[in-house]
């Protein structure tokens, strides 16, 4: 035990002292290593901004599709015949993040108007409900049958804001007589200007289909709507409005709807685009960052082999004086690393003045946050790890020559 105890404290006093001598050299011909750490940031510089460059673009592009969140919608082409346990199951769908019955589009409309008259519009009924994404948390969902969200058009058009009246007319032809049925609204909220860019309301599935059996001619007794006898016949729904959880789940849900015979439509081939522009400066990257390595670490691997042999006699005289041949090794290798260090910390200064100054020249040409060229934390710890590595690799050429050197050849040249 204490044997073991000495050997470790004289191994670590052996490493303390190549280390200091090997930076006290690597300090003295300061000339030699400067060129090192300027080569080394010359390669790693352009790579680290090319990586910000891809990582800021595709992130950014990313983001945007994310935060739409009309990309992660998927609608159903054509009519069919949805039951409410069909629905049910959609809910409970690994992927589905809200799914709501439709109507028949042609039932799914009326007349609003505010309370005090004027101007009248002709909106669409758009299903909606609790987690609606396309509200984006903006507006309080439409829970209640009279309860409404106006889209934006319809909010800047008729003035009105959360907490207003509405008036909405619904009108029919029932038996040969045209008839007019209405009903007071509230306004719960106004929907961001990307949900709906035409003139429509968020309205609750009761209010939807209540205005769908009014103009089939049915009473609805909450509404006091009168009319024919509604029938006991499960209701069927021609087409659904669903919303992915995430952008991957977009392809997998459709995938699913089409093996179900169920044509769909998505933003699929944006989010293919932009996974494809991934792949492809990832692709680019990796091949210029494989060519700068391999070169830089050629260079630098025959540099510390003739720099090895040059100070053949001044290493040969450490193993004289007690260093031992694993301890000769380590001198190339942490000169090595000494230049890894200094090249990984100017090229980070290198790319974060290039940084702000690329982001300065595309500030009006991205959406506001947006950043073309950025990089995290952990990117540029990893470049500085595979740094290090790639220089303790090159490095281990010279180190192994100086392993190879012999005492004796210090007194031959005494």
């Amino acid at each position: 035990m204490a044997a073991n105890y000495r050997i470790a404290m004289w191994t670590s006093a052996h490493f303390r002292d190549v280390l200091r001598l090997a930076f006290a050299d690597y300090a003295h011909q300061w000339r030699v290593s400067v060129c090192f750490v300027l080569a080394l940031a010359a390669v790693l510089a352009p790579l680290l901004i090319l990586f910000g460059l891809k990582f800021g673009i595709v992130s950014a592009m990313l983001d945007q599709l994310v935060e739409d969140p009309r990309n992660r919608e998927i609608r159903a082409v054509g009519s069919g015949d949805y039951d409410a346990a069909w629905f049910a199951r959609m809910r409970d769908t690994d992927g589905v993040a809200f799914v709501v019955p439709r109507t028949r589009t042609l039932a799914a409309s009326m007349k609003v108007s505010p309370p005090a008259g004027g101007q009248i519009l002709d909106v669409e009924l758009i299903p909606s409900g609790g987690g609606d994404p396309s509200l984006e948390g903006r507006s309080a969902p439409p829970d209640a049958l009279h309860e409404v969200v106006l889209s934006a058009s319809v909010a800047r058009k008729l003035g009105l804001d959360a907490g207003a009246e509405l008036r909405g007319h619904v009108t029919r032809l029932h038996a040969g007589q045209r008839e007019r049925a209405g009903v007071r609204l509230t306004v719960v909220g106004i929907a961001p200007e990307r949900a709906f860019t035409r003139d429509a309301l968020f309205v609750s599935l009761p209010l939807l289909t209540a205005v769908e059996d009014y103009r089939d001619g049915k009473a609805v007794p909450p509404l006091e709507w009168a009319g024919d006898e509604p029938g006991d016949a499960a209701r069927l729904y021609p087409g659904f409005r669903l919303y992915a959880e995430e952008l991957e789940d977009v392809l997998t849900l459709r995938d699913g709807f089409e093996r179900l015979g169920i044509e769909v439509r998505t933003h699929a081939a944006d989010i293919d685009v932009v996974r494809s522009l991934d792949r492809n400066l990832s692709l680019v990257f990796w091949i210029i960052a494989l060519v700068g390595t391999v070169g830089f670490s050629l260079s630098l691997g025959a540099s510390l082999w003739a720099d090895v042999d040059r100070k053949r006699r001044d290493l040969s005289v450490l193993r004289l004086v007690g260093f031992r041949r694993g301890d000769v090794v380590w001198f190339p290798v942490l000169q090595g690393l000494f230049t890894a260090l200094g090249g990984w910390v100017l090229a980070v200064f290198i790319y974060l003045g290039l940084e702000t100054l690329i982001n300065d020249l595309f500030a009006d040409k991205v959406r506001a946050g947006a950043e073309v060229c950025r990089l995290l934390p952990w990117h540029h710890l990893a470049a500085l790890g595979f740094t290090l590595v790639c220089a303790a690799l090159a490095a281990a050429l010279g180190g192994v020559r100086a392993g190879r050197i012999e005492p004796s050849e210090g007194l031959r040249d005494v």
